[in-house]
């Protein structure tokens, strides 16, 4: 598939735009005086491109839960018995000689044992740590990864390579290109939504150019939403405003624009007409998302979620609220999880945080059949050290080589391990899962060809995977 972003039927735009801004100022006045029904949760839908999905589509929505700076595979899923015998011994140079190692370059490398326990849980006997209880209860349920290698050793530019398959900045996100290739179930609300909670030790922070749509259409980048507050600035009507004279301006804009687009041709200019439209949408959709007044209150104990405070927990419960709404693509990052010192205590407070929100998250998308055609993703940019690093206590430094992610729902197999790293937990050494092969994955689940599925962009065909060799995992697909 080989598609410019810059080209756009103007007359099918505007023919769909014109009914649009009928039918939405309708709606509005409507719903103003109180005379249409309550809408039903998913609205309307946004089309991707032609010819997409072009394989058989096992998932409809992706969850990516990431645990941003790196949560410890050797103290979540990765148990190392070797590993924790070798403690306060020198570590091994000819794993390390020659090896990109971010703070420890240089430094006289020791062996640092895990600092919890490993049981085995489920009928698959999945190795999962006492940090993580609530993961022990689907156990069945997950399919972990424990040989993902990525190729960025430092925080920003591993999550540009998480999420952009590049270290290069400015390219698409992801979730911008899954939206723009098989559009959204909602024309309510942005296909593509990201939600971040802060716990846990240094929170790096997190820039919006990771959800970035990059070359592609501006339509299709991600839209966070605030945890606490107003979820999106710059919604809500100003004071004073009724929603017929906003329907009124944002009718009026919309003609300038489409005025100005017919004379040019610039698609962004049909971006900017949709994201004035969306805006509108959202005033009313937004509030009933947030409204979590109609959920009973065992949901809301079972994520211990307290809503508007900001917390995984809560975000974990609009994710899956997005998720029923329509939204394809729902990105949730956790800040706390950089842990060069204080692990035992960190590590304490972040599984504290998302382990539960986790649990229940996979538990109410099953209960309501949802879990069968959603893909939940969880993992940070890149794993850390299997030698101690010591800042204020046992710490772990940044790590490439060998660390453990798990997808969930769908036809993944549920209750299995995939691949494994060395008896010290620094090299992935079986069935290595690179990121291009996790994007690869997420696409062929969503019915993409991540072959066939590119942009030409200065004269190159670009994809998500690169040029460089991706595979989908079909082994952990049933």
């Amino acid at each position: 598939m080989n598609m410019n972003p810059l080209e756009l039927n103007r007359r099918t735009f505007l023919s769909q735009g014109g009914v649009g801004l009928g039918a939405a100022a309708l709606g509005s006045l409507l719903a103003r005086d109180g005379l249409a029904a309550k809408p039903e949760i998913k609205q309307g839908g946004v089309p991707g491109q032609p010819g997409l999905p072009n394989l058989p589509q096992r998932v409809k929505r992706v969850i990516f839960l990431c645990m941003a700076g790196g949560p410890s595979h050797l103290e979540t899923f990765d148990n190392k018995p070797v590993l924790t015998k070798m403690h306060g011994q020198p570590f091994p140079t000819s794993y390390t000689e020659g090896q990109p190692i971010a703070q420890l370059q240089g430094q006289a490398l020791k062996c640092q044992g895990t600092i919890t326990k490993f049981g085995k849980y489920g009928a698959g006997g999945q190795e999962i740590s006492d940090f993580l209880p609530w993961h022990q209860k689907i156990a069945d349920d997950i399919c972990i990864m424990r040989s993902m290698v990525t190729e960025q050793i430092n925080h920003d530019p591993a999550h540009t390579f998480m999420n952009t398959g590049t270290a290069i900045s400015g390219r698409p996100s992801m979730g911008a290109w899954v939206n723009y290739g098989i559009g959204s179930e909602t024309d309510e609300l942005p296909g593509f939504v990201v939600l971040s909670s802060i716990g846990g030790r240094n929170p790096q922070p997190i820039a919006s150019r990771q959800w970035a749509s990059g070359f592609l259409p501006s339509r299709y980048q991600g839209v966070e939403f605030s945890s606490t507050g107003s979820p999106v600035n710059y919604v809500a009507n100003p004071a004073g405003v009724g929603a017929g004279q906003q329907r009124e301006l944002v009718d009026a804009i919309s003609r300038l624009n489409q005025h100005r687009m017919q004379s040019n041709g610039d698609p962004e200019i049909a971006s900017r007409i949709a994201a004035y439209e969306m805006a509108f949408r959202m005033q009313m959709s937004v509030p009933q998302l947030t409204d979590v007044s109609d959920e009973p209150q065992h949901i809301l104990d079972m994520y211990g979620a307290k809503p508007g405070d900001g917390s995984f927990a809560s975000n974990c419960l609009l994710a899956r609220r997005l998720a029923e709404r329509g939204v394809r693509f729902i990105h949730l990052y956790h800040r706390g999880w950089d842990h060069h010192g204080g692990m035992e205590k960190f590590m304490g407070i972040c599984c504290g945080l998302t382990d539960k929100p986790t649990y229940a998250l996979i538990t109410d998308l099953k209960q309501r059949g949802m879990l069968e055609d959603t893909l939940i993703v969880w993992g940070g940019e890149f794993g850390r050290t299997p030698m101690s690093q010591n800042k204020g206590g046992i710490g772990r430094d940044h790590h490439i080589k060998g660390f453990s992610m798990w997808m969930a729902g769908g036809p993944i197999k549920g209750g299995t391990t995939y691949g494994a790293t060395d008896e010290l937990g620094y090299n992935a050494t079986e069935n290595v899962v690179h990121v291009r092969d996790l994007h690869a994955t997420m696409l062929h689940l969503l019915g993409i060809d991540h072959e066939r599925f590119s942009v030409k962009y200065q004269g190159l065909d670009m994809r998500l995977t690169g040029v460089k060799p991706a595979r989908v995992v079909d082994e952990i697909i049933s």
